[in-house]
């Protein structure tokens, strides 16, 4: 199996090594880059690529590693009881199965995606750690050790919220998915927008980069934002000219809000702008 891109997602030739390295080292790879950069998607691209099933475990602050592989609802099987159910005699009832069981039993290759492991508890990665290189665990409530049929892809994706600990690098493939300069940025529009007017699109890309190389933003748009502008600008017919308007009145460019996302940042925008127009 091999990873060559497709049609949706615009994938540089270092990405596509990294994701090819991983699955022939039968290896996690571990992506890391900034909010909006396409690494949750990787995960979907390459599973509708290769035609393999995904299984998403999107992590949260609160997530345990144990809902992964699988929970006890002793709850159910209480209230079951009392009531005087047949199904309690089989506490396999009771087992809700999590994303990494339901992979493990599918019965040809996957890819699994672990969305933003760094939100959980610094101790998750570590408790996921044999489940990962052995690819088994077992189950005490039915004394069975599920393993995995196939052995499948793993994504795993950082926004480096928190350092992961060396034992779990260890283990995985590292790529970092850098920001998409003005070439790949261009490819990636082309693809979502590729009717837009090159006037338009030639001026906004001007304006998005821009902006995040103003010293001192809190939160630089990203890729999705940029799309998400571009979107509404083709939705509003905004003029390329309206995006840098001579009027002395008119600071921020039109639709700003998808682009900047607090008012530290707009504020700051403004008063480069006014200093840059000062000094004319």
């Amino acid at each position: 199996m091999r990873f060559e891109g497709t049609d949706e997602y615009v994938a540089t030739s270092d990405l596509t090594l990294a994701v090819n390295a991983a699955i022939q080292l039968q290896r996690p790879l571990l992506i890391k880059g900034e909010p909006g950069t396409g690494k949750t998607m990787l995960a979907e691209q390459v599973a509708g690529a290769l035609g393999l099933p995904l299984y998403q475990w999107h992590i949260k602050s609160t997530t345990r590693a144990q809902q992964g592989l699988y929970e006890y609802d002793a709850v159910s099987r209480l209230r079951d009881s009392q009531l005087g159910e047949d199904r309690v005699r089989d506490i396999a009832n009771y087992i809700l199965k999590g994303v990494l069981w339901q992979a493990f039993e599918a019965d040809g290759p996957c890819v699994i995606l672990i969305d933003e492991v760094d939100k959980a508890d610094i101790e998750f990665p570590n408790d996921l750690l044999r489940e990962l290189d052995r690819m088994e665990f077992h189950c005490y409530e039915t004394r069975e050790t599920i393993r995995a049929r196939h052995r499948p892809i793993v994504f795993i994706t950082s926004n480096n919220e928190k350092e992961l600990p060396d034992a779990f690098l260890r283990r995985c493939f590292f790529h970092y998915i850098r920001f998409p300069d003005k070439g790949t940025m261009q490819r990636i529009v082309d693809v979502h927008f590729p009717d837009i007017r090159k006037h338009l699109l030639r001026e906004a890309l001007e304006v998005f980069f821009e902006l995040r190389e103003i010293p001192g933003l809190k939160k630089k748009p990203s890729t999705s934002e940029l799309l998400d502008w571009l979107k509404l600008l083709v939705a509003e017919d905004i003029p390329p000219e309206a995006l840098r308007s001579s009027d002395q009145k008119v600071v921020v460019p039109p639709l700003h809000g998808a682009l900047l996302k607090n008012e530290q940042d707009v504020h700051l925008f403004e008063r480069l702008v006014f200093m840059a127009r000062n000094n004319r």
